[in-house]
């Protein structure tokens, strides 16, 4: 089953068009014909080999929205016609305690991931969502809700879920003081989830310049970080921060801001690891510091259920595929609001 794709051959290459081949539909499997995909910033780090991991050839993509074109014998959950999505994850052991309690994400085993993967049933690469199409288990695969544009639904599948994750996981709810930290493509959607769920946000940035945004994604108060007194004035004023910056930084500033028992989660993975925090005020104030990874399939639902209920899409930049490279270019200089969106029926293959 060849079908075409955005190609990265080895790390110092440009993608190009080429064809890969697909897996043959298992009785689970459903085929999708791909509309719509977003460019996360790790498509970028895969593509050049930036973390050391990348096998090539490498198609990446794993914000993925598409339509139903043909489903295996034994799939219950969708049809032929069906507008999904695909994230993150497309398999995992579905044995460990994490895959039995629905976080397939922490599977003790590994996820296979949507790219660069290795494919249980061939033993080959998995392949992403910058291609025409995508075979994928149906147990990976969630609805998208029909009232919501789909280009706007891609970056939902993982910069969304990324913060949905943690604010659920945690409890975050109506009235709760949050920050986030940083105003990028998982910073911008923070900020829309956290308000939509009744929290009064907080968002710290370095670039004055992204305030009056900020405000009309939902944000209630915006503190430059580089301002010490605009530090100050926040001190002990959150319940819980979401940092979404993948650049090492010191968390110390943002420990100040949460009150006791407050939590600092990290959803940003940076090159070189934050410098370790000052232990005395977590002492003295109960204060936490936790990760959170992705979200599990039934996490990725829900958020886009929620976002159904409340009209809340990714503000995107929607692009061909020949523009690829462009917008790699753009995103490192953090030209984009917020998220890049590949439209495959624009794509010249």
């Amino acid at each position: 089953m060849k079908i075409n794709a955005l190609v990265a051959h080895d790390a110092a290459q440009p993608l190009s068009s080429g064809q890969i081949a697909l897996r043959p539909l298992q009785q689970q499997d459903v085929k999708i014909e791909i509309l719509y995909c977003g460019v996360c910033h790790s498509d970028l780090h895969m593509a050049r080999n930036e973390w050391a991991v990348s096998r090539y050839p490498l198609v990446p993509g794993h914000e993925i929205v598409g339509r139903v074109v043909e489903t295996g014998a034994d799939v219950t959950n969708f049809k032929a016609g069906d507008v999904v999505g695909v994230g993150v994850m497309v398999d995992s052991c579905r044995e460990c305690h994490f895959c039995q309690q629905q976080e397939e994400q922490y599977c003790e085993s590994g996820f296979v991931a949507t790219y660069n993967g290795i494919d249980k049933y061939t033993g080959d690469s998995t392949w992403g969502g910058y291609a025409q199409n995508v075979v994928v288990d149906q147990h990976f695969v969630v609805s998208v809700p029909q009232t919501l544009p789909m280009a706007g639904v891609a970056p939902l599948l993982c910069a969304g879920v990324t913060v949905w994750s943690p604010l659920r996981h945690f409890n975050v709810k109506a009235g709760d003081k949050v920050g986030v930290v940083g105003l990028g493509g998982l910073g911008h959607m923070a900020v829309k989830l956290a308000s939509a769920m009744g929290a009064e946000v907080t968002l710290f940035t370095t670039s004055p310049g992204k305030g009056e945004d900020a405000l009309r994604l939902g944000a209630t108060r915006v503190v430059v970080s580089r301002d010490a007194g605009q530090m100050a004035a926040a001190q002990t004023s959150l319940d819980f921060i979401v940092d979404c910056v993948s650049a090492p930084h010191d968390l110390d500033p943002y420990l100040a801001t949460l009150k006791t028992n407050g939590r600092l989660v990290l959803v940003g993975i940076p090159e070189q690891p934050h410098q370790s925090p000052n232990v005395t005020p977590m002492v003295n104030r109960r204060l936490s510091i936790s990760g959170s990874s992705i979200g599990s399939i039934q996490e990725t639902q829900e958020v886009l259920d929620f976002c159904g209920k409340h009209n809340i899409t990714a503000d995107i930049e929607v692009i061909a595929g020949q523009e690829i490279e462009t917008a790699f270019a753009r995103m490192l200089k953090g030209d984009v609001k917020y998220r890049f969106v590949i439209d495959m029926q624009a794509t010249r293959w």
